[in-house]
């Protein structure tokens, strides 16, 4: 394959029918580009864009996101999930400003800053510096897979690189800075709009005439990756402590694992622990049961169970480790799991005049 020909075209294309209107488009800025990249990591753009555009209302620059303290960062996050590129994103922002605010200039160099994967320093390269290296997001993966009938299994990491390599290869040497941004997104955008993974658009694709996939009625079978494990089930009992004025007792969840160091009720193993009366219950109530709520993770199925209890007037705080009781959906915000927001929002009424303070 001619690597002028699908840049060229790609390049072509991307200025032609491309994506031009999202909002960190049309920046050479690394704090806006890598935001937005961190972002868009295994979520969808239409879910990112009311999120990005808050968070920068927010937290404009690399600074201003460096002096905020955590739990308003994971606040702003709060919906996004997988909650470990918040931290990861408050601790780049923290290195940065310690550097002195200046971001390196080298997908290379990128790669040594706190969350900054090889692929998300590719497109911050190539957006701000015009560094000639390829991105290769999930999307990239996908649609190079295709084109070069490319046989590895994706699901491992020498495999990955090896197709790197051959990304690498489609780059012509004297790649200018704008047609590498151009090249970047219309991986991007060919990859989510044409090459999807199921019913790809080929009589609209810009290179179907070098794509090796299509010429060998493969696309279906491409990329090769290994099967996922199913996901466990899971049953949580949500301890909805409620106090007389209607707030409910929150608590911070551990460092590691799921909902790391986000707001939500206690969580039990067990339905007869939940249905136990807690001490400070109010005496002589019955829990109230509310509907399960179903939640996907990547790995696990997560049956909620929400059991609330009246707290008695002259109870003490809870005994369940440091806690807060939310009264209101007003600020200052907090950081609460998407599930637990959700209830929050049709069982928690706001503040006066202070509108829900939670992104939805």
């Amino acid at each position: 394959m001619a690597q002028a020909l699908f840049f060229d075209a790609l390049v072509a294309w991307q200025r032609r029918l491309g994506r031009h209107h999202l909002p960190w488009q049309g920046t050479r800025d690394p704090y806006r580009v890598w935001l937005s990249e961190i972002m868009l990591q295994q979520t969808q753009v239409a879910t990112v864009r009311p999120y990005y555009e808050r968070f920068v209302q927010r937290f404009p620059d690399v600074w201003a996101l460096a002096q905020a303290e955590p739990d308003e960062v994971l606040a702003h996050w709060s919906g996004l999930g997988y909650y470990s590129r918040a931290r990861h994103l408050h601790a780049c922002a923290r290195l940065v400003v310690q550097q002195g605010g200046r971001w390196p200039g080298s997908a290379a160099e990128l790669q040594r800053l706190p969350g900054i994967g090889a692929s998300t320093a590719a497109a911050i390269a190539a957006f701000c510096f015009g560094e000639r290296v390829s991105i290769l997001d999930g999307n990239a993966k996908r649609l190079l897979a295709r084109l070069l009938a490319f046989e590895g299994d994706l699901a491992h990491a020498p495999t990955q690189r090896a197709l790197w390599q051959q990304a690498q290869g489609l780059l012509p040497e004297n790649a200018s800075a704008a047609d590498m941004a151009a090249y970047t997104q219309g991986l991007m955008d060919l990859g989510a709009q044409i090459c999807t993974r199921s019913k790809p658009r080929c009589p609209e694709c810009p290179v179907a005439a070098l794509c090796l996939g299509l010429a060998q009625q493969r696309l279906a079978e491409l990329p090769h990756k290994s099967r996922r494990s199913p996901r466990r089930l899971e049953d949580w009992w949500l301890l909805l402590l409620r106090r007389a004025d209607g707030a409910i007792w929150l608590q911070q969840r551990p460092l590691r694992g799921i909902w790391a160091g986000l707001y939500a009720p206690p969580v039990l193993a067990t339905q007869h622990a939940a249905l136990q009366a807690p001490p400070g219950a109010r005496a002589g109530q019955a829990p109230i049961v509310h509907p399960v709520i179903s939640h996907s993770l990547t790995h696990r199925e997560l049956r909620l169970h929400p059991v609330q209890w009246q707290w008695a007037a002259d109870a003490p705080e809870p005994a369940w480790g440091p806690g807060r009781w939310l009264q209101s959906l007003g600020q200052p915000p907090v950081a609460l799991p998407a599930p637990i927001r959700t209830w929050l929002l049709e069982h928690l009424p706001p503040a006066a005049g202070a509108g829900t303070g939670l992104q939805v």
